[in-house]
């Protein structure tokens, strides 16, 4: 969400900087507005966390600046919040399907699942680089040979924190990581992929909040 205050709120914030507690109707006495007139301004000022208010009080700044709202809206981004759609293959799927797939798709990793769609592996486009380069018939390799098995898999949830997978994409320097979900069979499926392009978009949308905060 794109927080853009209007000159009104940013007149609002100030009041309530120098007046504080201040109840909504001094609020609108000082801006010669109804109090219906100023209850949207004050409900989005009070749900970007620029003011609180607590009851028989009145509205208070909270002190807060927009670079620390930024760095507590970033803590509680979490996966599903920008997760996007996987990218996945058969472990008896060939190399060079795999190659193609990935071609086509235009992604750098594929998850690779059994017949049961649990996951079993994770392919990135070094496999497949250092498998093409070598002698072997593409068509006749599973890839299975080649692919990065479970347990050695580094997996996210849903609801895990976005921070954390970043801090895990960069420790184990790689592009992506499969978001799961546990099965009644204890295997995991895989719902989503959070990618290095995922995170650019996150700092993409924070800097138009600062922007325009």
């Amino acid at each position: 969400m794109i927080i853009e205050l209007s000159d009104r709120q940013e007149y609002i914030l100030n009041i309530v900087k120098e007046n504080g507690p201040i109840t909504g109707e001094h609020i609108a006495d000082k801006l010669s507005l109804t109090r219906a007139t100023l209850r949207p301004d004050l409900a989005i000022l009070t749900m970007a966390g620029f003011l609180d208010a607590r009851p028989r009080v009145g509205y208070f700044f909270t002190g807060k600046t927009g670079s620390q709202l930024l760095t507590e809206k970033v803590k509680k981004l979490t996966v599903q919040d920008y997760q996007s759609i996987p990218v996945v293959v058969n472990e008896s799927h060939s190399v060079y399907d795999a190659v193609c797939t990935m071609f086509l798709e235009d992604v750098g990793t594929l998850f690779v699942v059994n017949n049961q769609a649990g996951l079993v592996g994770v392919l990135s486009r070094k496999d497949l680089l250092r498998a093409s380069i070598g002698k072997q018939e593409l068509e006749a390799m599973p890839v299975s040979i080649i692919m990065t098995r479970m347990p050695n898999i580094a997996v996210c949830k849903k609801d895990d924190l976005l921070i954390e997978v970043a801090n895990k994409l960069i420790e184990k320097q790689i592009d992506a990581l499969p978001v799961v979900k546990e099965t009644e069979n204890h295997q995991y499926e895989v719902i989503g992929r959070v990618t290095k392009t995922n995170m650019t978009k996150v700092l993409v949308d924070l800097s138009h909040d600062r922007m325009d905060g």
